[in-house]
C-alpha cells in the first residue's frame, strides 16, 4: 500500500511543479505533464518500481492527456 502512496506522490508532485514551469515558457500544461514524466523516469528505475503495475495506470493517463488535447485544441 506504501509503495502505491508513495508513487501517487511522486507523479502528483512532478506534475505540480512540470506544468507551471511549462506554461510560463508558454507549452502547454499536456507537455508539461509530458515533461514530467520524462524528468521522473530515472527515478522510478533507482525505486525498482514494477513497470507492469504502473502500465495499468498510465492506460488512464493517456485516456485523460488526450481528453486534455482535445480541450485544448
Amino acid at each position: 500500500m506504501t509503495d502505491i502512496l508513495l508513487l501517487a506522490f511522486i507523479f502528483l508532485v512532478a506534475g505540480v511543479i512540470a506544468v507551471p514551469i511549462a506554461t510560463r515558457f508558454s507549452l502547454g500544461s499536456v507537455l508539461g505533464y509530458l515533461l514530467a514524466g520524462i524528468a521522473i523516469s530515472p527515478l522510478l528505475t533507482l525505486l525498482k518500481v514494477d513497470v507492469i503495475a504502473v502500465q495499468h495506470f498510465a492506460k488512464f493517463g493517456v485516456v485523460v492527456m488526450l481528453f486534455l488535447v482535445g480541450l485544448e485544441l
